[in-house]
């Protein structure tokens, strides 16, 4: 089919070819984007995917279509006490184990369309080589000491126990599953060593006993002078997202940092996990035994990995001013980002590209809880394709939904609305309406509209409005994104799509209109398959499928997000046929996938919690948000009984409600902090609170009735 495209430097995608290894160059734009690390001892779930891997998919393809130079890495996170656990659970070594739940991740995060340009593993050679590199150079500097401390033992497996291997009673409430790092029932961090009558999670008749231990610590408190000034500098620079270790104001809050940080541990009596290295002297003697902490090899394992996919990785990892290193996580990882890894670096004392972009999410919830494995409830890996549901239907969703300022809520009904409302009704019908028009009435060629190559006038006779609402819409795009604002950029290209449907509508394009004023009708065509071409760049990072589909019906190759509208395909240009790119999806389907998803409730079983558990999230395990939500329960229990308000279960509405509530206080607290405060912005938070009291006031009558 004849092609006819404007030839412009910038105009098409640079698209990397087939095994081609991405570099940085000097004088471009490179960015390194990594998403945390999954840990591979279970399957993901769509928070696990929205938190991490599919915000940095979003970004890295975005940024593909600026044309910058751009890797992405992951891979899973493989060494640990978890990773032992849930392989003593399924009767499989760790390394089985670990092969095994690699390819789950794998396998689900194709079908997701996650583009990875590399996904590896941390239990490599190149991992366990720069990890005791690391760790010998801490060691030269002076930043690794000798601790001594006394540690559970259990003589029945003949090893020291890991926190999470052991449980007994709370010396502080008397609690009987009291576990070895805290209580969930008082909240007490405790060190397992104080447990009374401590139990062995592997057989609870193995005696449990203490015995003394020696291991290597990392002196953050010698570091934390110059991890704080490295902190700030950055978050100033790369805009970091909101997070628990520096505030809107650039001031510290991370309890951690203003207690004071302490000497963390970088050995483990584990036999999992990267060998300790030898290091002369007798304060390293016995330390070849064991290996290093979980939590110290694991953000070591970006680097490893891209060392995986190039020997040429320094250049991406050691050349902090040509290289923006973009890191996305939920909000639980923020600590080892920020403060732990850093500081390791800064001790390192090699010129390391550090963190330069923040990007974190909040909690993604299912159906008015929680995600859980044990419990099969949400979705989770791969069964996301049983529902018939496209991947992009699922990306879609998942960023609109993104809990970017506060936690958010899976929802069937708000899936399959958007399917049916958005992407069919809105993006779908636009695309479909404007192709259909020219394969019908222009033998699917485009027609001379008149317009010269290149940008349009926003000063246009006909459509000066239109063009102007475009090119705002595009400078709207690429400052979201720009500043990892994925759910706003997604708000956007479908408000670019919403204005051509509507450009359609006001400009009567119909056969009517072609009899009267072909010369009009051409114009509006043209125009409106050039703001398709360009949908396909803006709609590539959320949707690359779709992106694929337009493409082949326009007949025309990836491009680069322009500065502004431009006629691009010009006349004499051939299009493919026209398919709808969404299908609707039956709204009674809504009950069906909650009943498929609903989950049910097995027996607990301590040994299957102490492996579901990670390493990376250690403020609130599972036991200990299930006590917190049972306290909470019973607080909202006797609260609503003093109201005189029953205790069923919240409405979907209800919850839907809650969300609004919690966003909007977002906003009031946002509009609260902006300085100066001229009388426009205390209008907007005058404006603010007056939404936010009809939300309260809603939620209220909302609850009484549910």
């Amino acid at each position: 089919m004849t092609h006819k495209i404007r030839e412009a430097e910038g105009l098409l995608r640079a698209v990397p070819k087939p095994g081609e290894t991405i570099t940085p160059a000097p004088g471009e734009k490179n960015v390194l984007i990594t998403s945390a690390l999954p840990y591979c001892n279970n399957v993901p779930h769509l928070g696990n995917i929205i938190g991490s891997t599919l915000s940095a998919d979003v970004f890295a393809r975005y940024s593909r279509t600026r044309n910058w130079r751009t890797l992405y890495i992951c891979g899973t996170d493989e060494y640990g006490t978890a990773t032992e656990t849930q392989a003593l659970k399924e009767g499989l070594t760790p390394r089985e184990l670990c092969d095994k739940y690699n390819a789950t991740h794998v396998e689900t995060y194709k079908w997701f369309e996650l583009g990875f340009d590399y996904f590896g593993r941390t239990s490599t050679p190149l991992h366990t080589q720069i990890a005791q590199e690391i760790y010998l150079n801490l060691a030269k500097h002076g930043y690794l000491e000798r601790l001594e401390k006394e540690q559970t033992f259990c003589e029945g497996c003949n090893k020291f126990l890991a926190d999470r291997f052991v449980e007994g009673t709370c010396p502080h409430c008397g609690s009987d599953d009291a576990r070895g790092d805290q209580c969930d029932v008082c909240g007490r961090t405790l060190d397992a060593v104080d447990l009374i009558n401590p139990r062995c999670l592997v057989a609870k008749s193995h005696k449990v006993i203490t015995r003394t231990t020696a291991h290597m610590y990392l002196k953050l408190d010698a570091l934390q002078p110059r991890t704080e000034e490295w902190i700030k500098k950055s978050w100033k620079e790369g805009k970091w997202s909101p997070n628990a270790v520096i505030n809107a104001d650039g001031e510290l809050i991370d309890a951690r940092l203003k207690a004071g940080l302490r000497p963390t541990p970088v050995t483990r009596d584990l036999s999992w996990g990267v060998p300790v290295p030898h290091v002369e002297g007798k304060e390293h003697e016995g330390m070849e035994s064991k290996v290093l902490y979980v939590w110290f090899d694991a953000c070591i394992g970006y680097p490893s990995i891209t060392a995986n996919y190039t020997s040429e990785w320094k250049k991406w990892w050691f050349d902090q001013q040509n290289v923006r290193l973009y890191q996305f996580m939920g909000k639980d990882n923020v600590y080892f980002h920020t403060i732990y890894f850093p500081s390791v670096q800064i001790g390192d004392g090699r010129p390391w590209t550090m963190l330069h972009h923040l990007s974190t999410t909040e909690y993604l919830n299912y159906e008015g809880g929680k995600f859980s494995k044990s419990h099969n409830r949400g979705v989770f890996g791969p069964a996301a394709k049983e529902t018939g549901i496209p991947p992009s239907v699922w990306r879609y969703y998942l960023i609109s939904a993104r809990p970017e300022t506060a936690d958010a809520m899976f929802s069937w009904a708000d899936l399959i609305a958007a399917n049916n409302n958005v992407l069919l009704n809105n993006f779908g019908n636009f695309v479909n309406r404007a192709l259909k028009f020219v394969v019908s009435q222009y033998d699917s060629t485009i027609p001379d509209s008149g317009d010269a190559p290149g940008p349009f006038s926003p000063n246009d006779e006909h459509d000066a409005e239109f063009i102007s609402d475009i090119n705002n819409l595009i400078k709207d795009y690429t400052d979201a994104m720009d500043a990892v604002k994925l759910r706003l950029g997604l708000q956007t290209v479908m408000a670019v799509s919403a204005r051509g449907n509507l450009y359609l509508q006001s400009s009567g394009l119909n056969k009517a209109l072609m009899a009267e004023n072909p010369k009009r009708c051409a114009q509006v065509v043209s125009r409106a398959l050039n703001l398709i071409y360009l949908l396909t760049a803006l709609v590539h990072p959320f949707m690359p499928a779709t992106e694929a589909a337009m493409l082949e019906q326009l007949n025309a190759p990836p491009r680069a997000v322009s500065e502004v509208f431009s006629n691009d395909l010009l006349a004499g240009h051939r299009v493919g046929t026209p398919e709808h790119l969404f299908k609707r999806i039956d709204e009674k389907m809504a009950d069906v996938f909650r009943d498929k998803f609903g989950g049910n409730k097995p027996k607990e079983d301590p040994l299957a919690q102490a492996a579901d558990a990670t390493h990376v999230a250690p403020g609130m395990s599972k036991r200990k948000a299930a006590a917190a939500k049972k306290a909470a329960d019973k607080a909202a229990a006797a609260a609503a009984a003093a109201a005189g308000v029953n205790d069923a279960p919240k409405s979907a509405e209800v919850l839907t409600w809650e969300q609004k509530v919690a966003e909007q206080g977002q906003v009031v607290r946002e509009l609260k902090a902006k300085m100066p405060k001229t009388p426009g912005v205390e209008q907007e938070i005058t404006a603010a609170v007056e939404e936010l009291k009809r939300l309260k006031t809603e939620l209220a009558e909302l609850t009484k009735k549910s």
